[in-house]
């Protein structure tokens, strides 16, 4: 797998090449470009990019002095957008909702589009089953002996958690895929201390939503996914973003949970297509909705 070397450290990625439309795909917490891998199929065409960042799920330690709070982590993505030298991007963001604070660094040239599918806005810092992890993040015997729990399949799939993240009925292919998330985390200490520190980087409630008001000066165009049986993400938010920027439109994606890319990954890259060259099978299980 390619890596680039960043002032924070190295960030891996994937690449399918080519001409066409620069998709980024990112992943959530502690997630890798795998979340994509059922969509991949589905998105022919376009130029593929899925970097691994540095939320708990990398292979590749950042430097000590890193910032990995949210915004820090927000900062490390625009500097792997420049690092590439990718232009006319459409930034899908699924579970991790970080990289909106690159509107606030205005650090938007090389953005095109935003997608929200599903994940975190507003105050939802993270969203509530994660917080316990955060409080956890500064006492760190803790947070440690707390990510052991990830080595039983139960605790893996409770409902309350990331068994509820998706609806997918086949739990094993699910549970293999959780199971290499936490991986890193579980097996390196360096990885572990990245992953600390990111769990407790999220600003207060006042300042998230301080700054989800300045991310209404981005006028490009939004397109807001939203999944009807979502335990992470809370479903007013969905009409919230599409009301809260001014070029966006919300569609709410029946039969998934926050990640959509594995429950629903022809219907999500149908959108995608559609969002981004205005053409393509598109045929949402849903609701349709524009933005006042």
């Amino acid at each position: 797998m390619p890596s680039v070397q960043l002032s924070a450290g190295p960030i891996d990625f994937e690449d399918t090449g080519g001409d066409g439309p620069v998709l980024v795909l990112l992943h959530g917490v502690p997630m890798d470009g795998r979340l994509w891998r059922r969509a991949m199929p589905h998105l022919d065409g376009f130029r593929v990019i899925r970097p691994t960042l540095p939320l708990g799920g990398h292979r590749k330690p950042m430097n000590p002095d890193a910032d990995l709070s949210q915004q820090g982590v927000a900062s490390i993505l625009g500097d792997f957008l420049d690092e590439l030298d990718l232009h006319d991007v459409t930034l899908v963001l699924n579970d991790w909702g970080g990289g909106q604070f690159l509107i606030n660094a205005d650090r938007t040239d090389r953005i095109a589009r935003l997608a929200l599918v599903a994940c975190e806005a507003f105050d939802n810092y993270p969203p509530k089953a994660a917080r316990p992890l955060a409080v956890l993040s500064k006492m760190p015997p803790l947070f440690t002996a707390a990510l052991q729990l990830l080595r039983v399949r139960a605790f893996r799939q409770a409902s309350s958690g990331y068994g509820g993240m998706s609806v997918d009925k086949d739990y094993h292919l699910y549970d293999d895929l959780v199971h290499g998330w936490f991986a890193p985390a579980l097996t390196d200490k360096a990885i572990r201390r990245d992953f600390m520190k990111f769990a407790g980087g999220a600003p207060s409630r006042d300042k998230l939503l301080e700054l989800a008001e300045g991310q209404q000066k981005f006028t490009k165009p939004v397109l807001v996914v939203w999944a009807d049986q979502d335990t992470m993400m809370p479903a007013e938010h969905g009409p919230r973003l599409a009301g809260h920027y001014p070029d966006a439109r919300l569609v709410v994606v029946e039969g998934s949970s926050t990640l959509v890319p594995i429950d629903q990954p022809e219907v999500l890259a149908g959108l995608l297509r559609q969002f981004v060259v205005g053409s393509g099978p598109v045929d949402p299980v849903g609701e349709e909705a524009r933005g006042e």
